[in-house]
């Protein structure tokens, strides 16, 4: 497959998740709730919670932002149900130094998150490729 075909396959996989965000929504029962904003262009994200046993066994996020912000928030919540505090905390610092340009081992763990490694090459998307993932960083740190 050639390199523009490749990169028209990621182009569509991270729109799929920005146009038909997976857990997208509240829960009715969340055990921890947070909300952060990017004042540099205005996304809004909440992610909501159902952890049992030092283990996440629900997430959802709602919210508004651009496709970047969406499709991360999709990918990153595909991701971690099912994951332990710790496993969760370890992915995201793989994922932002991914999207920072640096090195990371066992990148095929974060699955289809993998595809905004370009977002490396636009400083200003960064915030917005991180934006979920910072918020879940918060919420369990507390």
């Amino acid at each position: 497959m050639g390199l523009s075909k490749l990169d028209q396959l990621y182009r569509q996989v991270i729109l799929d998740h920005s146009q038909h965000p997976h857990h997208y929504g509240k829960l009715d029962e969340s055990t921890r709730t947070i909300e952060l904003n990017n004042p540099t262009c205005g996304d809004v994200i909440q992610l909501h919670f159902l952890i049992e046993d030092d283990r996440i066994t629900d997430i959802r996020f709602s919210g508004h932002g651009c496709t970047i912000s969406k499709a991360s928030a999709s990918m990153m919540t595909d991701l971690m149900v099912g994951k332990t505090l710790e496993e969760a905390l370890q992915l995201e610092k793989q994922f932002s130094l991914l999207v920072q340009g640096e090195e990371v081992q066992d990148v095929e763990e974060l699955g289809d998150a993998v595809l905004l490694s370009g977002v490396a090459k636009f400083p200003a998307r960064i915030k917005c490729a991180t934006l979920s993932w910072k918020a879940l960083e918060k919420a369990l740190a507390e």
